[in-house]
């Protein structure tokens, strides 16, 4: 059944902000996870200033506070960071890109397109009705963000051309990679056409065919087989220039506003990652070693074996009115004390909702009236 939504779109973002139970929470759109150090610094000191001292990163590479204080101010010192390019179009830009692209790996370089497909998806008035929920995905080959059920986006298949993907999956359409920010709005377009009150471009029956007509595109390559799920980067890895790239996980993915502070400080490219973690680009060795040396003890995670990458959980009371328990200090407690309910990948749901809950195989620890229940994949 094709699913209709009636009431408006209530995404948040940095000026339509939600109410939650522990006050505003703001939304802050990062196209590609980018942060530059003068930006990250912005979201610390006002995590700090405005919040409750925590930047939280979402499963779309992007960044929210909570319990928002004044979120006029919030707003204004985004807007003087350079994080807040289009007040109208602000809840639209969600864009990932391969966090490791032009770095580590990848058939092509996609970094430019980041901003391009950005600018010019502010500069169309039109545009701006998107729903916020709208997801753009520009995978460099690897198929880490085209498995991630973007509803436009391009999969690499050489240096020059890309697969158009639509509702997460490929076409089978090929087009010049230069192309691709043009038929990515293109699409975007003739979705407002048909969208109703649909919010993913999977919502609407033979929505991809009615796409690619439009766009008098057909399929000319057998598609690239099933995107592969993928984990976050995690560690010590090594770039082709001699660089190094430090990814480092967060529990639950909330980053301490002391510890962006940090992270900022180092004045090296951030890439916020839609595994909610963090990636630390172009450090020379020493400065690598010294980072894992002083950031581990602070929280950020550099094993890829720790128990903290398998689990996540929803914000849970006191955060929100309808959790039925404080899931995140529960699993906390499972952590620390070996106990977690299941092997494996694992999110904790403080209702049937499951908000936060990550794709792929994994297991529900549902908080009821009298207890969690653990269902397993």
């Amino acid at each position: 059944m094709v699913d209709s939504r009636s009431r408006p779109d209530a995404c948040p973002g940095a000026l339509q902000v939600h109410q939650a139970a522990d006050g505003a929470l703001a939304r802050v759109r990062l196209p590609g996870g980018v942060l530059t150090s003068t930006q990250l610094q912005t979201l610390a000191e006002s995590a700090g200033d405005l919040g409750n001292g925590e930047i939280e990163l979402t499963s779309r590479g992007n960044a929210q506070l909570r319990a928002v204080r004044d979120p006029q101010e919030f707003a204004r010192r985004l807007a003087g960071a350079g994080l807040l390019p289009s007040e109208t179009h602000e809840r639209v830009r969600n864009i990932l890109v391969s966090p490791l692209t032009g770095r580590i790996g990848g058939v092509a370089d996609l970094r430019d397109l980041v901003d391009e497909l950005d600018r010019t998806l502010c500069a169309d008035a039109a545009l701006a009705d998107l729903p916020g929920r709208t997801l753009f995905t520009l995978d460099d080959g690897r198929g880490d963000v085209s498995a991630l059920g973007g509803d436009f986006g391009v999969h690499a298949v050489s240096e020059t051309e890309v697969a158009l993907v639509l509702a997460g999956r490929d076409s089978g359409a090929r087009i010049a990679a230069t192309e691709s920010v043009t038929v990515l709005l293109d699409a975007a377009r003739v979705f407002l056409e048909l969208r109703d009150r649909h919010w993913r471009l999977s919502e609407i029956a033979d929505g991809v065919d009615r796409v690619l007509s439009a766009l008098t595109l057909a399929p000319t390559a057998d598609p690239v087989s099933g995107f592969d799920e993928h984990r976050a980067p995690i560690g010590w890895l090594d770039q082709p220039d001699g660089n190094v790239t430090l990814g480092g996980g967060l529990a639950f993915g909330i980053l301490h506003a002391r510890l962006a502070e940090f992270l900022a400080a180092v004045e090296k490219p951030v890439i916020v990652t839609p595994w909610k973690s963090v990636l630390l680009c172009d450090l020379d060795e020493w400065s690598a070693e010294q980072v894992v040396r002083v950031l581990a003890p602070m929280g950020l995670i550099f094993d890829e074996n720790s128990p903290w990458l398998n689990v996540s959980a929803c914000t849970g009371q006191p955060g929100c009115e309808k959790a039925l328990a404080d899931v995140r200090s529960d699993a906390r407690d499972a952590v620390a004390s070996g106990e977690l309910p299941v092997e494996g990948r694992q999110h904790w749901s403080g209702c049937e909702r499951c908000c936060g809950r990550p794709k792929g195989e994994v297991a529900d620890v549902v908080a009821t009236e009298t207890g969690y229940r653990v269902e397993e994949p």
